[in-house]
């Protein structure tokens, strides 16, 4: 996928932010982004900080003591 150059006339890509989901435009001037500001990225920050998101796994069996 390739990024339309601004610059050049077209319009820049629109993206949502991750964390209050407000269109963010995505352009270099934009140092937060996906996020709007600078407020909304620190908020997911300290989501993962504070082990709000998680990735499910399954636990695997731990393998028997062999040395019998």
């Amino acid at each position: 996928m390739t990024e339309k150059n601004p610059a050049a006339g077209a319009a820049p890509r629109v993206v949502t932010c991750p964390s209050c989901g407000r269109p963010v435009e995505w352009i270099a001037e934009n140092r937060y982004r996906p996020f709007c500001s600078a407020r909304c990225k620190g908020v997911d920050l300290g989501a993962w900080a504070t082990e709000k998101y998680r990735v499910a796994a399954t636990e695997e069996p731990k393998p028997e003591d062999q040395s019998e």
